[in-house]
């Protein structure tokens, strides 16, 4: 992989018979979960005025989740699946693990770095005392190099142990350990555990600025994310094993009715939270994303579906230059003023907003979004342009 753009040849599952071979190296379902996953970032992260979205399309306000509230541990759960037709398949071959996880940790590094680099645009030379540290791509970038140093070093067996005192650890930590002036087992958004670690390690000046107390991508909480990397990758071993097509999904399907079902008990105890990433909201939101794996799965690459899929399949075959571009897009929509009004002002008022219900041309406005990227990234396909970290 490179982290320029990068002439390619056609995937090899747009050339293939429909059911790949059991160790096929690359499942256009997995390219499409991404681009789903994607393309859903983009509508719920622009809307036309945050003032009037739909629930749906806003995260929960604290406990429970939304649709919203999938798609990052959508993103995570289909990384560590397209580990194990990537990394894995390398270290089977014999290559160093630790050349391996050479180059997996400078993918990590630079993930970080174009998270922070949105975080800063466009304010790159003024005083970045005030600049948010935590961010979607520096968890992504962080879950990613600690979810491949544990598959690249230790057996499946030892994985699922990690994967396992991740989600029980953390649980233990944010029910029992005490917070200064709170106490133990405070879920609230200032007096949690990993809201006093933030603040403690890097100050109220570099977390969401929305908050100051907490950050949704914190520290302590990319901890139970990295699990959601590893639940991935077992997803993705299952697929690149020697099973029957039909075999595959009935363990998909009966892995994620297991992840539900725990998810919703655990929730009892340990509330599924999104801000917290709690034990229980991986557990639950493995198992919709084993789901939605599953019927990706099942109609592109068993029955043959494509031509409705492959929108979402440019998306996913350029998932982080359509992440990272379209934030800067935005920020620039809001900051290009005409006659005192922001662009992303005047088009959402002049052409959504001066005729459809407020709501509706808020959608629009985020429909149109996605639409414009589609676009992009299907011109980006048509080139064999394809920017990868």
């Amino acid at each position: 992989m490179t982290d320029t753009f990068t002439g390619a040849q056609p995937l090899a599952s747009e050339v293939e018979p429909a059911v790949p071979a059991a160790g096929a190296e690359r499942l256009l379902s997995l390219d499409v979960f991404r681009g789903l996953t994607v393309a859903a970032m983009l509508l719920v992260n622009n809307p036309g005025t945050w003032s009037a979205v739909y629930d749906p399309l806003e995260h929960a306000a604290w406990h429970g989740w939304t649709p919203t509230d999938l798609v990052f541990p959508f993103f995570l759960f289909i990384v560590g699946a397209a580990m194990a037709f990537s990394i894995v398949p390398r270290l089977e071959r014999g290559e160093a693990p630790g050349r391996l996880f050479g180059r997996a940790a400078r993918r990590g590094a630079i993930l970080v770095g174009l998270g922070l680099l949105l975080q800063a645009f466009p304010y790159y030379n003024l005083d970045l005392s005030n600049l948010r540290i935590p961010g979607v791509l520096q968890r992504i970038g962080l879950a990613f190099t600690l979810a491949a140093a544990t598959v690249l070093f230790l057996r499946p067996r030892a994985q699922a142990a990690v994967a396992a005192a991740l989600l029980l650890g953390y649980w233990a930590a944010m029910t029992l350990i005490p917070v200064p002036g709170y106490g133990a087992g405070n879920l609230s958004k200032e007096g949690n555990l990993a809201a006093y670690v933030d603040r403690s390690l890097l100050g109220t000046n570099h977390l969401w600025a929305s908050a100051k107390t907490w950050d949704p991508e914190g520290l302590m909480s990319t901890l139970p994310a990295v699990a959601t990397v590893l639940l991935g990758v077992f997803a993705g071993r299952w697929l690149r094993s020697h099973r029957s097509p039909a075999e595959r999904l009935v363990g998909l399907f009966l892995a994620g009715n297991a992840a539900l079902v725990i998810g919703l008990i655990w929730d009892a105890a340990f509330p599924i939270n999104k801000n917290l990433w709690t034990s229980s909201y991986v557990v639950f939101t493995a198992g919709m994303a084993l789901h939605t794996l599953a019927v990706c799965y099942w109609l592109v690459d068993v029955r043959g579906r494509r031509r409705w899929a492959m929108p979402f399949a440019w998306f996913g075959m350029n998932a982080i230059f359509a992440f990272f571009l379209s934030g800067v897009m935005a920020r620039l929509l809001y900051m290009v003023k005409i006659d005192g009004q922001t662009i992303k002002d005047v088009i959402f008022t002049s052409a959504f907003d001066s005729w459809l219900p407020t709501h509706d041309a808020s959608l629009a406005f985020a429909l149109c979004f996605v639409a414009l990227w589609t676009a992009i990234v299907w011109a980006m396909h048509r080139r064999g342009w394809y920017w990868k970290v």
